[in-house]
């Protein structure tokens, strides 16, 4: 019998249960036990909605209180110096302290999971690391399942992937570690066999990179080893194709391997033809990335070809990669329309998307024939749907010339003429975009989204707090300011709600880091701009200071990255449509006065593909998806983006190629080691390294910013930095950002007074 199998399930709960518990318990106003009550809880559903769902796999360990990479950090004792540990046990107050920061230490480094929208953090080893089992978490899970009365399977983070993604504060390989890491690996699957698990799950989604022979060779020596351990190994890859390890990954003695058949589909062929006969094939057909419903007729005759070749019993039909990345459930949508919903499947849907394959294959077509008619109806609907396709939008994006993609002037140019029309000290001082979201600010919202208030009311509101913010930045004595952004719910959303092409969930939540969620934006047709969109406040903001205002955007790239996009034509044609609804804007804002426009790309570097055979198209059509959007200003328009929680040393080219006249980066959790990549790469234009981990609570004192500036100054022309923090605001209190401020402020004045 077929095997409906999940590599794992959102974490947040319905109407994310789990950020309102976290945020409760680090106000002081949840108590730990509380909080791993509410955690266990929210286990507990999660595994009776896939037995429900009539799975026979359900992953255990798949939940995490803020990221599964930080769980096994702190699993396997890699917990750097001075976080309060000193051994056994690790407690929740040292967890969080890793993830979040502490009066004493700074959070550990966050950045993208793969080409993801999730953040994970990255652990941090050193040369003579020594790992030791804190608990067996796993193990932990599994017997709370099973106290349930519920079988599950085990889900650990591979031992290559752990090291691979890992930084040492010593610059050493952190494969170097491998024969003292997988022991402790040895030994959870040890405890798990003893315990009754039949079989563990272990992910490395490292093997859709392209890797180095050492880590290959890595593959071999770890698994050699651990396929001894005891229970057996479901080795799970995701996010793209095997494609050159995968002959490797062959030799490996695991018992089972997953391919991810919507990103890796020129796997099956191979496998097929190359897999020894008795491994087990765990079949990722249903996309666990997007929320569009799957095909299910050309899932059933994948599958199909499968049993043809392999024994029917040793094969799993499951998503792509974890539910993690998608909404819980299409049932609490009631207002979308009916023609979008038959084109959806958020993660339970997808569970029955799964079951209806697997049922399929052992009862046979008819089995499922009126699944598989509405699908194909489906299907057919929206490829036929004219308010799907604009002519207009084709026709437009037909007529881009190449001047179109280009600033009149070369930097060194516009430079000359922004720094006149600026007329900026050195070291010109800035905050990202947004400021505190108040309980305040999101009442008013919520109160005017359900007709409790008038839009005369709301707006004056809005309008009391961007006077408040205006004057309060202007007696900080920042440089160039910002509205604060209290109008918008989010930085993709506001935008997505303004544009033809974009549709909207009342309750669709995905995981972004630890408490953080957001609701991505469906762009379900072309996308057009029929009005502005930011005009009118940043023109209001301007109104009430002498000193330049940021327009604020969201980029091309990002606006589409942090969308659910549709996968009937091409991502880039779909982020050139978003791009030219931008250039629409820009030149509004330029039009009202505004002289500093800044187009925030944060999500640039995670869009890029994850083998380098097929990235050069990619960073193409991203850098002038951005350029398209920017370039019709003056030249004495100064130009901003912002880039955050990613690795850029293998993109700067590209980086360099948007353009842009500041770019502000998060630097301070590296310590400024980011900027070693500009430097190498001597990057062109003015750039703002971050001086405050805004994800983290600690307001950090004047001479801490003001030695990172100085790190940064070392590294970079100082007449082309600027001070600002890591990203926006919106999440951080306001008795947090005016003490932060006041400190970075009295930074850049240092700073100017030891160059002067």
């Amino acid at each position: 019998m077929t095997i409906a199998s999940n590599l794992g399930f959102p974490r947040i709960g319905h109407r994310r249960a789990l950020k309102t518990a976290l945020e409760a318990h680090w106000a002081g106003s949840l108590n730990e036990a509380d909080l791993l009550r509410t955690a266990a809880s929210l286990r507990e559903t999660h595994w009776r909605h896939q037995h429900g769902a009539g799975f026979a796999h359900i992953p255990s360990g798949d939940f995490s209180l803020y990221d599964h990479v930080l769980d096994t950090a702190v699993m396997l004792g890699a917990i750097p110096s001075g976080y309060g540990w000193t051994g056994g046990p690790v407690p929740l107050s040292t967890y969080f302290a890793l993830a979040r920061g502490s009066a004493a230490k700074p959070a550990l480094e966050m950045t993208k999971w793969f080409d993801t929208n999730y953040h994970y953090l990255v652990p941090l080893l050193a040369r003579d690391q020594r790992f030791e089992l804190t608990e067996n978490r796993p193990l932990a899970l599994f017997r709370e399942a099973a106290g349930s009365g519920l079988r599950t399977r085990p889900v650990l983070l591979g031992p290559v992937s752990f090291l691979r993604l890992a930084k040492t504060t010593d610059g050493s390989d952190p494969l170097d570690l491998l024969d003292t890491l997988v022991p402790v690996y040895a030994r959870v699957l040890r405890e798990l066999a003893d315990a009754g698990a039949v079989m563990v799950q272990i992910d490395e989604p490292v093997l859709a990179l392209d890797l180095s022979t050492k880590a290959r060779e890595a593959f071999t020596s770890a698994y050699g080893a651990l396929a001894k351990a005891g229970p057996e190994l479901l080795l799970t890859s995701y996010f793209g194709p095997l494609g050159d390890n995968l002959p490797a990954v062959l030799a490996l003695p695991v018992a089972a391997l997953h391919l991810d058949l919507c990103r890796g589909s020129l796997d099956l062929g191979p496998v097929l033809d190359h897999a020894r006969p008795d491994l087990g094939l765990s079949l990722g057909l249903v996309n666990g990335r997007n929320i569009w419903r799957a095909d299910l007729r050309a899932c059933l005759a994948t599958a199909q070809r499968v049993t043809e070749a392999r024994d029917p019993s040793r094969l799993m039909i499951a998503p792509s990669c974890s539910l993690l990345h998608v909404p819980l459930d299409l049932a609490e949508e009631t207002a979308l329309p009916k023609a979008l919903v038959d084109n959806l499947a958020f993660a339970m849907q997808k569970l029955t998307e799964i079951k209806l394959i697997a049922r399929g294959l052992d009862e046979g077509e008819a089995a499922i024939a009126a699944a598989l008619d509405a699908s194909d109806a489906a299907l057919a609907a929206r490829a036929a749907s004219e308010a799907v396709h604009d002519k207009a939008v084709a026709a437009r994006l037909a007529g881009v010339t190449e001047a179109m993609r280009h600033r009149r002037s070369a930097f060194p140019v516009r430079r000359t003429a922004q720094h006149a029309a600026l007329d900026l000290p050195r070291f010109p001082t800035t905050t990202i975009g947004s400021f505190p979201q108040t309980e305040e600010v999101r009442r008013a919202r919520a109160d005017h989204a359900r007709g409790a208030i008038n839009d005369a009311a709301y707006d004056a509101a809005i309008e009391t707090w961007t006077r408040e913010a205006i004057a309060w930045q202007e007696a900080a004595g920042l440089d160039v300011l910002v509205h604060g952004e209290f109008e918008r719910n989010d930085m993709v959303k506001y935008f997505g709600e303004r544009l033809a092409g974009f549709a909207f969930t009342k309750h669709g939540w995905v995981q972004s880091y630890g408490s953080r969620c957001v609701a991505p934006p469906i762009v379900w047709a072309d996308v057009s701009r029929s009005e502005p969109m930011t005009v009118r406040w940043a023109r209001f903001a301007q109104s009430l200071t002498g000193k330049p205002v940021k327009g604020m955007l969201t980029g091309p790239v990002t606006i589409l990255q942090w969308s659910f996009v549709r996968e009937d034509i091409p991502r880039a044609t779909t982020c050139r449509q978003i791009a030219l609804a931008l250039r629409d804007e820009v030149a509004d804002l330029e039009a009202a006065g505004i002289g500093v426009i800044q187009i925030d790309e944060p999500a640039l570097r995670e869009g890029l593909p994850l083998r380098a055979a097929d990235r050069d198209a990619y960073l193409a059509w991203a850098v002038e998806s951005f350029r398209l959007a920017a370039s019709s200003v003056r030249d004495a328009t100064q130009i901003h983006t912002h880039m955050c929680y990613a690795d850029f040393e293998d993109i700067l080219d590209s980086i360099a190629a948007l353009d842009a006249d500041v770019i502000s980066i998060e630097a301070t959790r590296s310590r400024m080691a980011l900027l070693d990549a500009f430097e190498k790469h001597k990057y062109p234009n003015e750039i703002g390294p971050g001086v405050w981990d805004i994800h983290s609570p600690r307001v950090p004192e004047t001479e801490e910013m003001t030695a990172l500036l100085e790190r940064a100054a070392d590294r970079l022309d100082a007449d082309r930095l600027w001070v600002n923090p890591d990203c926006g605001l919106k999440t951080r209190r306001w008795d947090e950002v005016r003490p932060a401020i006041a400190n970075m402020v009295a930074a850049a004045r240092r700073l100017r007074e030891i160059a002067a």
